[in-house]
C-alpha cells in the first residue's frame, strides 16, 4: 500500500521507465546507499553503515541478475559486479572506508557511462532527433 504521493510517483516512474532508465535508477540507488554507508563509517554509526551497504549490495545483485548471458560483455560485467560486491562486503565487515570509496567510484563511473549511452541512443534514434 502506498502511503504518500511521493511513493506513488516512485512506483509510477519505475513502471514506466525503459530498461536503460531502470539500470540508471539502480546505479543511482547504489551510489546513494554507498555514500550513506561511507557517512556511517565516518560517523562510526555502524548500524547505518550496515543497513546502507547491504542495500547497495542488493542493488549490485540485481544488476548481476539483469545481465543477458547471450552477450560476451555480460561475462566481463559479471566479474566487475562480483568485485564491487567484494568491496562493499569488505567495507561493511572490516569498516574499511577505502574499499567503500573505491566501490563508490566504480558505481559513479558506471552510472555516468549509462547516462551518456542513453543520451547517445536517444539522439541517434529517429524519434529522438531534435
Amino acid at each position: 500500500m502506498l502511503n504518500s504521493p511521493y511513493q506513488a510517483y516512485q512506483q509510477s516512474s519505475v513502471q514506466t521507465a525503459t530498461p536503460g532508465q531502470l539500470i540508471i535508477m539502480l546505479f543511482e540507488g547504489a551510489v546513494r546507499f554507498t555514500r550513506a554507508g561511507i557517512d556511517g563509517l565516518e560517523k562510526k554509526d555502524y548500524e547505518a553503515t550496515n543497513k546502507n551497504l547491504k542495500k547497495a549490495q542488493a542493488i549490485v545483485h540485481e544488476l548481476m541478475a539483469s545481465l543477458d548471458a547471450g552477450y560476451e560483455i555480460s561475462k566481463e560485467l559479471s566479474r566487475i559486479y562480483e568485485y564491487l560486491l567484494h568491496l562493499l562486503i569488505e567495507a561493511n565487515m572490516k569498516k574499511n572506508v577505502k574499499a567503500a570509496n573505491e566501490a563508490l567510484g566504480y558505481l559513479q563511473e558506471f552510472r555516468d557511462t549509462w547516462k551518456q549511452a542513453m543520451k547517445a541512443a536517444i539522439s541517434e534514434s529517429p524519434t529522438g532527433a531534435s
